[in-house]
């Protein structure tokens, strides 16, 4: 029997927040992945260099076993969409784990899933989880178990995250295979992956490349 995982697409969405974790699960057999949104049909990323195709619609599938939803400059629109926030409140009620990828976890805490939860996002957007009545932390992955919530931080997070996911979904030999499949083995050339190692210099950069997009 498989398991359903929708990963909601929205204009504006940042592609790895939801690739990722589709590559990490994509290679469990069990595991029925879909991509779904307002409507059928593809959709672009934040750049609209890159479209992907949803094939259901949130009314479509308002049950499934797994949510990954992901960040992105469209998440500020989605905060206050009532048909994506009430689909995540309903769907939430029967998940196995409802997760998210970088400012995803802001639509999360918009619904109200994450209200009084510590929860992690992209490091720009820590205030936004705050005004929505979630604790920032900067960890890489947060779980709440107990709340069947997972949220990771910025982007590349979410390949951990659905790691975890897979280990807790199955064991964790399943997600070991899926990690080596990947070879998802990092040894990146430089450590500037996370706020608080970053500099000045970096930080300047950063904030003129986010003008451009703006």
């Amino acid at each position: 029997m498989s398991l359903q995982v929708v990963i909601p697409l929205f204009e504006k969405f940042t592609a790895l927040d939801g690739i990722g974790p589709y590559e990490v699960m994509q290679r469990i057999p069990e595991l029925d992945i879909v991509f779904i949104g307002h409507e059928r049909g593809v959709i672009r990323s934040e750049n609209g260099m890159l479209g992907i195709e949803a094939d259901a619609t949130f009314t479509e599938l308002p049950n499934p076993d797994v949510i990954v939803f992901p960040g992105g400059y469209g998440t500020r629109a989605l905060m206050t969409d009532d048909e994506v926030l009430e689909w995540i409140r309903n769907a939430h009620k029967m998940t196995t784990f409802t997760t998210s990828v970088c400012t995803g976890s802001t639509v999360l805490a918009a619904a109200g899933i994450l209200e009084g939860l510590s929860a992690t996002t992209h490091w720009s957007a820590r205030d936004v989880l705050t005004e929505n009545g979630a604790t920032p932390v900067p960890n890489r992955v947060v779980e709440h178990l107990d709340q069947r919530i997972i949220t990771a931080a910025g982007v590349s997070s979410g390949i951990d995250m659905a790691l975890r996911l897979v280990e807790l979904l199955f064991d964790r030999t399943a997600a070991e295979a899926a990690q080596l499949m990947i070879e998802y083995d990092p040894q990146p050339p430089f450590d500037s992956g996370a706020l608080e190692k970053s500099t000045d210099e970096v930080m300047t950069r950063v904030m003129q490349y986010a003008a451009v997009r703006d």
